[in-house]
């Protein structure tokens, strides 16, 4: 099975050495369920053929807003919505969940509350799961026929579905604690809140469910209807 994986940023120069561009740490993440993956960099300008290029979709987070003027957005938007409509599985992270939820009609805005950072506990059905956040930006509007899956108190459209096929979710299952680590040292200061990163740096050890969303990942991309 055929994975695309649409990379819309990069990881941080003084990082990817180590822990590889944001494809490679998906491509990791979901190693193991049988899928073939094609890097398609859109934040580069360079896309696919069409939505019928891979079987499934992935959409990586970003430094970039969704409602920012670059010249890859409305295309990316057009992408998404001839994958909606060709009903391919489509999983979205950070600026994925809300590329996708700005394609289909929802609005994403920089939140006046503020930034997420660091391991954070989400309601999710029945359970509280630990994820790595990293946004300020989030979904502030839901688009027609979007599904809330999962939230908290600062971020109430953190995880969404559409139809059978879409899954999104707002932190990021793919950061590790060394990576989140890397972020606060070489992204986070000067833009973020110093308390803020000071406390995350403080409860990046705790556990989190990474490897459970990972699999969850992987049964969308497999066909699974979003939960």
């Amino acid at each position: 099975m055929k994975i695309g994986i649409l990379l819309t940023g990069h990881a941080p120069d003084n990082m990817v050495q180590d822990t590889g561009d944001y494809d490679e740490i998906f491509a990791h993440m979901l190693a193991g369920h049988g899928f073939e993956f094609e890097t398609y960099a859109v934040v580069d300008n360079q896309f696919p053929q069409g939505a019928d290029a891979a079987d499934g979709w992935l959409i990586t987070g970003s430094k970039h807003g969704a409602y920012e003027d670059h010249a890859w957005i409305s295309p990316l938007e057009s992408l998404i919505r001839d994958i909606a409509a060709q009903k391919r599985p489509l999983v979205g992270i950070c600026f994925g969940h809300q590329i996708i939820a700005q394609a289909l009609g929802g609005k994403v805005e920089k939140f006046d509350g503020g930034w997420s950072v660091g391991r954070t506990a989400y309601s999710v059905g029945d359970q509280t799961l630990y994820l790595n956040a990293w946004h300020q930006d989030q979904v502030t509007e839901l688009p027609p026929g979007a599904r809330v899956l999962g939230g908290n108190a600062f971020c109430k459209y953190a995880v969404l579905g559409y139809g059978d096929h879409i899954w999104t979710v707002q932190p990021h299952p793919e950061f590790s604690a060394d990576f989140v680590d890397g972020l606060i040292r070489t992204r986070g200061r000067g833009v973020v809140p110093d308390a803020l990163l000071d406390a995350a740096a403080v409860n990046l050890d705790g556990p989190n469910n990474n490897r459970d969303v990972a699999r969850h990942m992987a049964a969308i991309l497999q066909g699974m209807p979003p939960q």
